[in-house]
C-alpha cells in the first residue's frame, strides 16, 4: 500500500493545523469513543489534570479546542489525558560520534499512522516530529535543540495518566535540555509502560523507564526498545524480538565503531528493521535527529527526505509499503 507523507506547519493562528483536524476529526472521533464515552475522563478531569501537570499547555490546550470550534469530545480528546490503551514497537538509540544523533525505527500499522511531519511554532517554541493523535509526538526536536523518542515498554498495565506522546509535546514545548525533561518527565504520570531517549544540543543523554505503576527508572543507557529493566518473559517480548534487538545495537556500539552512516544503516535491515506489516508491525519510518543542526531525516532503504527546522520543506513524499 501507498502512503503519502506531508508537512503540516502551524503558527498561532493555527488555520493549517484546524483544517487538517477537521478532516480527519472522524476517524480519530470513532477511536476515542470506541470503548463507549463513559470510560473516558469527563471535561472536568481532563481539565485538571491539564492544569495540575501540564500548567505551560493549558493555553494551547485551549486555543487549539477553539480553533476547531470543538466541544466536550474535541476538548477530552486534545488533553490526551487517559486515552484508549495501544501499542507499538520501535527500535531507537543514540550515536555517540563527532555528531551525536538520535535514531530511531517506527513499527506501527500503515493504515493508522497519522502520516504527518507537524511542524509547530507556539508558546514562541518551534518543534519538527512526527505527528500522532493529531497534536502530540511519537519523537521530535525543538529550536533548543532538544530530541526525544518513544517505544512502547512492552508491559500492557494501564493506568490513570497522560499518553506519553503528548507527554514528549508537553516536554519539547518546555524543556531546553534532557535534565529539565528528566525533571517534568518525574512528575507526569503515563497511562502506559514507555521508554524515552532523550539527547539535547549539549550531547547530554538519557533514556527513562516509565510506567503507571512504577517509579519512572532513569539510565545513560544509549539503547531502548519494547521492554524495561527487570521484566520477566513475556510474549511481548518473543513476538517483538525487544531483547534481541537491544543486544544487537549494544554490540554495534561496543564492538564495531562505526560512522554515522554505517549507524544508520542498520536502522534499514532486520533484525531491526520489521517486514512484519501484514500484522501491524512493519517499520515504517527511520528517523535520525541530529540536535546540533536542528534537522531531522526520515529515511527508507531507497530514499532519503531531509527536514531542517528552520526551514523544512513543505514537500509530501509517497512510501509503498508492502503488503506482506
Amino acid at each position: 500500500m501507498y502512503v503519502n507523507f506531508r508537512v503540516v506547519h502551524s503558527d498561532e493562528a493555527l488555520s493549517e493545523w484546524a483544517a487538517w483536524f477537521r478532516s480527519v476529526w472522524p476517524s480519530y472521533r470513532q477511536w476515542y469513543l470506541r470503548e463507549g464515552m463513559l470510560t473516558r475522563p469527563s471535561y472536568l478531569q481532563c481539565l485538571q489534570a491539564v492544569k495540575h501537570y501540564m500548567p505551560a499547555y493549558f493555553p494551547l490546550w485551549e486555543k487549539l479546542i477553539a480553533a476547531v470550534d470543538g466541544g466536550d469530545i474535541e476538548a477530552r480528546f486534545l488533553s490526551l489525558y487517559c486515552p484508549p490503551a495501544y501499542q507499538f514497537g520501535c527500535s531507537q538509540a543514540v550515536w555517540r560520534g563527532p555528531n551525536p544523533i538520535l535514531v530511531r525505527n517506527y513499527d506501527y500499522d500503515a493504515q493508522l499512522i497519522d502520516a504527518v511531519v507537524l511542524h509547530s511554532d507556539w508558546q514562541q517554541r518551534q518543534v519538527l516530529g512526527s505527528s500522532d493523535c493529531l497534536v502530540s509526538l511519537v519523537d521530535g526536536i525543538n529550536d533548543a535543540g532538544l530530541c526525544l523518542s518513544l517505544t512502547f515498554g512492552g508491559r500492557p498495565v494501564v493506568g490513570e495518566g497522560f499518553a506519553m506522546p503528548m507527554i514528549l509535546r508537553y516536554l519539547l514545548q518546555t524543556c531546553d535540555s534532557v535534565s529539565a525533561a528528566i525533571a517534568s518527565l518525574r512528575k507526569i504520570p503515563t497511562h502506559m509502560a514507555y521508554n524515552v531517549t532523550l539527547l539535547d544540543a549539549s550531547d547530554q543523554l538519557a533514556t527513562v523507564h516509565l510506567a503507571p505503576d512504577r517509579k519512572p527508572v532513569i539510565s545513560n543507557t544509549p539503547v531502548a526498545t519494547n521492554h524495561q529493566p527487570g521484566d520477566k518473559l513475556a510474549p511481548h517480548r518473543w513476538q517483538t524480538a525487544t531483547v534481541e534487538r537491544e543486544r544487537y545495537l549494544l554490540q554495534q556500539m561496543i564492538a564495531h565503531p562505526e560512522t554515522e552512516q554505517e549507524f544508520i544503516d542498520h536502522f534499514l535491515r532486520p533484525p531491526l528493521y520489521s517486514f512484519a506489516f501484514s500484522r501491524g508491525r512493519g517499520t515504517l519510518f527511520t528517523a535520525a535527529y541530529q540536535p546540533r543542526l536542528r534537522r531531522l531525516d526520515y529515511i527508507w532503504p531507497h530514499y532519503q527526505w531531509r527536514l531542517a527546522l528552520d526551514q523544512p520543506q513543505p514537500q509530501n513524499i509517497r512510501v509503498l509499503y508492502p503488503s506482506a
